[in-house]
């Protein structure tokens, strides 16, 4: 069957290629359509605390988008003037300022403590407004109505808040993307050219995984919605990890021509024997990838079933829509040929498996070492450090920071029918924890500074709603420190003992929760991973031995990449160790099989397993050195020019991790390979049914 689908394709190509150039307009439409989501944090487990108050603060409160605006030095005028102008902008509900309940005519300094503390920097000079969005506003009105409200501020105006930051990781995603998909899919052609044996060969590749690209981003229209690390990464990644997939069919076919009566029936056998091995190699990338959607966090979901979809993609295309453009350009492939010039490594190969013992040895030396040291790489959560101090939003939240004494803030949500004199119980013990800068709450801000009967509804609405009554508590330490840890726990107990169903939410809450759920996503999908690939390397090579030496080898590799960063000093984003083992171990676990396999082919052919194993590191290699450079490229040409540190540093430790596979691969697994040949023939079903080799280890 496979071979009359494939006879059918190659001699109508020019049909086979009309299909797929058709099939780009549903999926360019749905690319468009297809929503970018910018939050991170809505990725975050439904059923945490911190995310169910987010989800009250926004739904009862109308406050979880709330931004806020600061103006260093300005005058009572100025401010009004701005909240005058901010209120008009579509899509506010309201703006809250001091002229909210007071008359601005009045000093700051003989302001009331309460509405000095809150509207007021400590030295009194800075100024702050809370804007508030219109509830019933779509996602891009919202992000419409943060930017024309940065249009509206002057240099010494700044604006803040989940809404701001969101607004501006959009916009600084769709200004870069276009930038960096471009340099890197330059490096990858460079890289190709020079490592191939054609000037064409590279273009014609890349015009076949574009449209399998094209395909997997417009099928995300299916998904609702995508993380916009995903729709930064996902393009050059599946570039980078299904770019030997074409590899491997152009070279069967070239080893098909000779034999062949003519290029088509060349072609047709070159995607039959094809067809099997890359299924088969896809899928330990495919289940690298698949490991992600495992996370609680459901960003592991959003990456990688859009990556596993996409290397799906990337075989269906290299079947189906490659060989039609090969023939068509089959005469300028043979053209314009040149020497490639990837290095030989036969001189390596041959001195690592002279010193096979002392390589063993130093890859279980490394072990333990390259283990413990990643471990200590420390990883950052809060937004402000995925992106650059420049942006407007991270600046107002830098102010917010020094001026206002407001590192993070919490919300407590609880129950308004509570007794009067519990409430103020609570609020008084939470006022007093360490590193508690201000308490704002109802009955405080109602009292003898503010008659209840003359606060303004907006001001109400911020405090009560629907029977329940919202408490703003300002720290002095920052999200993701052991301090705000404590103090969260503190406030916790406090608040639980008052208000068994109480929650409590905002940056610190949310962050904790982050942080929580990451720690045990790292392990479930590290395990998942693992113990996916090396359950299909058994069955592949019918053995029990062979999947602790290649997982193995891999996960060497990775510990070393994130152990380079930890020695370092480099602090990497939460998601990044997960993201990096998954895809690191399914990505280059292809380069362990394929000097495996190639080893296993040698055995039969040659006088001694050292000779085998030479021969296997020194042709495999010239694959894997050719696969793991297109990958740094492309990745290494996201990291040269993104701003948005979170994806950058991704791609700096993928462009790495591919060296490093490779590295490994060639000095520690072909010695240890050869080393442990008897033990491999003993525990792996027809290993050497062919012929029996001499055993000089």
């Amino acid at each position: 069957m496979m071979r009359k689908i494939a006879l059918w394709e190659a001699k109508h190509p020019k049909t086979v290629l009309l299909i797929a150039l058709l099939l780009l307009i549903p999926a360019g439409i749905g690319f468009l359509l297809t929503r970018v989501n910018y939050d991170i944090l809505s990725y975050l487990p439904d059923d945490l605390p911190s995310v169910q108050g987010e989800r009250v603060l926004d739904e009862t409160f109308h406050t979880a988008g709330i931004s806020v605006v600061i103006l260093e030095d300005g005058a009572p005028r100025d401010a009004a003037d701005l909240k005058a102008r901010v209120a008009e902008v579509h899509g506010v509900k309201s703006v809250i300022w001091l002229d909210s309940i007071a008359d601005i005519s009045i000093p700051a300094d003989i302001l009331p403590d309460m509405i000095r503390d809150i509207f007021y920097s400590a030295d009194g000079t800075d100024t702050m407004m809370l804007v508030q969005y219109d509830p019933e506003a779509t996602a891009d009105e919202l992000m419409e109505a943060v930017h024309d409200i940065k249009a509206l501020l002057r240099e010494n105006e700044f604006v803040s808040g989940l809404s701001a930051i969101v607004e501006d990781t959009k916009s600084l995603a769709d200004n870069q993307a276009p930038i960096y998909i471009t340099i890197a899919v330059a490096l990858a052609l460079f890289v190709m050219a020079l490592t191939m044996e054609s000037w064409i060969q590279p273009l014609v590749i890349l015009a076949a995984l574009g449209i399998a690209v094209l395909y997997n981003m417009g099928t995300n229209f299916f998904m609702g919605s995508i993380s916009f690390i995903t729709q930064c990464i996902a393009a050059v990644l599946q570039l980078g990890v299904t770019m030997d997939y074409s590899i491997f069919l152009i070279d069967r076919y070239h080893e098909e021509l000779p034999h062949r009566a003519s290029r088509e029936e060349a072609m047709a056998s070159a995607v039959v024997k094809s067809f099997t091995a890359l299924t088969g190699s896809s899928l330990t990338t495919v289940f690298g990838f698949a490991a992600l959607c495992f996370m609680r966090l459901k960003l592991g979901f959003d990456i990688g079933f859009v990556m596993a979809k996409g290397v799906v993609f990337g075989v269906l295309t290299v079947i189906f829509v490659l060989p039609a453009i090969l023939l068509l350009t089959d005469d300028l492939l043979h053209r314009y040929r040149h020497r490639s010039l990837i290095p030989n490594f036969t001189g390596v190969s041959r001195f690592v498996t002279r010193h096979r013992r002392a390589m063993a040895l130093l890859f279980l030396a490394l072990l333990v070492p390259a283990y413990l040291t990643q471990r200590g790489l420390d990883k950052y959560y809060a937004m402000d450090r995925a992106l650059p101090d420049n942006l407007p939003s991270i600046e107002g939240l830098h102010r917010m920071k020094e001026d206002f004494n407001m590192a993070s803030t919490q919300f407590v949500i609880f129950d308004d029918s509570l007794p009067a004199q519990d409430i103020m119980d609570m609020e008084r013990d939470i006022s007093r924890l360490k590193g508690v800068s201000l308490v704002l709450a109802y009955n405080q801000v109602v009292g003898p500074a503010i008659p209840g009967n003359i606060l303004p509804d907006e001001i109400l609405a911020l405090c009560k709603q629907d029977g329940k009554q919202l408490m703003m508590v300002n720290s002095e330490f920052s999200p993701a420190t052991p301090e705000m840890t404590e103090q969260l726990h503190e406030m916790e107990v406090i608040v639980s003992r008052v208000d068994p169903d109480a929650l409590i939410t905002g940056e610190g809450a949310v962050t904790q929760g982050l942080i929580d759920t990451t720690d045990i996503d790292f392990a479930v999908t590290a395990v998942t991973s693992i113990a996916a690939i090396f359950l299909l390397i058994a069955i592949v090579f019918k053995s029990i031995s062979l999947p602790v030496i290649l997982v193995l080898s891999i996960e060497l590799a990775i510990w070393l990449n994130l152990g380079i960063s930890a020695l370092l000093g480099r602090v990497a984003s939460f998601v990044d160790p997960t993201v990096v083992n998954c895809v690191q171990l399914g990505a280059t676990v292809d380069y362990a099989i394929l000097l495996t396999t190639r080893f296993q082919e040698e055995l039969s052919l040659r006088p001694t397993k050292l000779e085998a194993i030479s021969v296997a590191a020194a042709t495999t290699m010239k694959s894997v050195f050719q696969s793991a450079a297109v990958f740094f490229a492309a990745t290494f040409g996201v990291w040269l020019v993104c701003d948005i540190h979170i994806v950058q540093g991704m791609c700096a430790l993928l462009a790495r991790g591919a060296i490093i596979s490779e590295i490994v691969i060639l000095i520690f697994l072909a010695p240890l390979l050869c080393l442990s040949e008897g033990i491999i023939s003993k525990t792996t079903k027809h290993w050497r049914a062919r012929k029996e080799v001499a055993t000089n280890a």
